[in-house]
């Protein structure tokens, strides 16, 4: 699972060589392209699931793309569309992916817009919600999410796994045969055409890496520049994804407990007491939730919320002072992290982030686990990092209604202009060797390490990772290889 950190760590805030040229306007224009008309932005969701009001410059509009592309004249789905008009000088459109698959660029670009203020000085900072998600046909499963997400520790996994899909099919077949990735690419190519770019200036994050690397195989003369922040291997297995991910919270969560025991920690006075801590107290949730209002922290939703901070160092307080506080019988904080997590709003309804996860994992590859076979996995899951494990997440695609296929899995970007790609030796959900290997399939990729901590470095606030992303975004300036962040 990949999650779109800029809104994790926006939301986990809230609780607490020559490179391209720039794109040029009124550029190539794309078969079937339409046009985008921008207007007020009506219905922006903020983190805490309030109503947000747009700053100077934003715009919304949609843009009409078909449901499938071999038949451009068939039926249309719009894509919703969010733009910040450039402060200063324009160069073109740079348009971000924020990760997932299934989080809002639209919400996130309203509330992440002021971080990528400098790339903004020279650039119209565009975003989407990608087919299947959110405002653009989001997947929808009836109420099946919520069910699945807080089932306890006993629950049958495989059924519950049946009836998410069902719903889905009920709620969304129309679209689930086309929200796959290598669609998305396809997507990304009319909006670029819509912007009235030659080329496509792209940045994006986890799960935005790998569309990126998709359009580039697709699309590769029309890849401007082009930055993939927290690369993803689309090549591995579901295991291999799993495990691979296991391993990389696992050292996350050992490295917050150094880091705790180094600030004064309330959880323990060395490393192993702090990690025993937090793993007696999930145990605990197995028989005994703790009651939070007219609900419960379960332990699958304790799960999510330990994983939660995880993400970036900038979060590990909150998991020290929400674990201290659970103790004491007061879990609010543990189950409002859970909830940014899985996209919860205050009414009790969720975004689409998860629906549409399930529905493009599942789209992007031809595996269907079985339920004996999710707990195989789930069994080496257990061993290396068991606050991960979770049989509905590796099963998820086991009865899905749609089928998949291997298209996304395809890397190879010979013909594109370079390809910043960046990796951080200490990140848990898309770990560096992912990162090395997105590098190599896409043959044009350059890859720059982050020594530090936490998933996606740009946002770390890393400067020399700043300074880095923002040289070759602005002024064409090509990293050097073997290029080396410290933390």
């Amino acid at each position: 699972m990949k999650k779109p950190i800029v809104t994790l760590l926006l939301g986990a805030a809230f609780l607490t060589a020559c490179a391209a040229e720039p794109s040029a306007p009124a550029g190539e224009k794309a078969a079937g392209a339409g046009a985008v008309a921008w207007g007020k932005c009506t219905d922006l969701v903020g983190p805490d699931g309030k109503q947000l009001t747009p700053g100077p410059g934003v715009e919304c509009g949609t843009l009409q793309v078909p449901l499938d592309h071999a038949r451009p004249d068939g039926d249309k789905i719009g894509l919703a569309l969010i733009r910040v008009k450039a402060s200063g000088d324009r160069l073109g459109s740079l348009v971000f992916n924020f990760g997932g698959p299934g989080g809002s660029g639209v919400d996130t670009l309203a509330v992440a817009a002021t971080t990528f203020g400098k790339l903004g000085s020279r650039y119209d900072l565009v975003s989407f919600d990608p087919r299947g998600v959110d405002r653009s046909s989001g997947v929808k499963c009836g109420g099946e999410i919520g069910k699945l997400l807080s089932a306890g520790a006993d629950a049958d996994q495989d059924k519950l796994a049946k009836e998410f899909a069902a719903a889905c099919q009920k709620d969304s077949g129309k679209v689930l045969p086309h929200v796959g990735t290598v669609n998305a690419a396809k997507d990304l190519d009319l909006l670029r055409s819509a912007l009235g770019d030659r080329q496509l200036n792209y940045f994006g994050f986890s799960y935005g890496t790998h569309l990126g690397a998709v359009y580039a195989t697709h699309f590769p003369k029309n890849v401007g520049r082009f930055v993939l922040d927290g690369g993803f291997d689309p090549t591995v297995t579901f295991e291999e994804r799993v495990l691979t991910q296991a391993t990389g919270f696992d050292g996350a969560f050992e490295a917050f407990a150094e880091d705790c025991v180094a600030q004064s920690c309330e959880l323990g006075a060395d490393p192993a007491a702090v990690e025993k801590t937090v793993e007696d107290l999930l145990d605990g949730l197995k028989t005994k939730p703790i009651k939070v209002g007219d609900r419960e922290l379960t332990y699958g939703l304790g799960q999510l919320a330990v994983i939660t901070p995880l993400y970036a160092k900038q979060t590990w307080p909150m998991l020290e002072q929400a674990v201290a506080a659970a103790r004491k019988g007061n879990a609010t904080v543990l189950l409002a992290l859970a909830d940014a997590y899985t996209g919860r709003r205050a009414n009790g309804t969720y975004t689409t982030m998860m629906t549409s996860l399930a529905a493009i994992n599942c789209a992007d590859t031809t595996e269907r686990p079985t339920a004996a076979q999710a707990a195989a996995i789930d069994e080496k899951v257990r061993k290396i990092f068991p606050i991960l494990s979770g049989e509905a997440s590796i099963g998820a695609c086991a009865h899905w209604p749609a089928r998949g296929d291997n298209a996304a899995k395809r890397i190879d970007a010979t013909g594109s202009g370079p390809i910043v790609v960046i990796g951080g030796k200490g990140d848990p959900a898309t770990p560096y060797q992912w990162s090395t290997r997105l590098t190599e399939q896409l043959k044009t990729g350059v890859l720059v390490t982050y020594e530090g901590e936490g998933h996606g470095a740009y946002l770390s606030g890393n400067e020399c990772v700043t300074t880095t992303v923002e040289s070759y975004v602005l002024e064409g300036k090509l990293p050097a290889k073997g290029t080396s962040c410290p933390a």
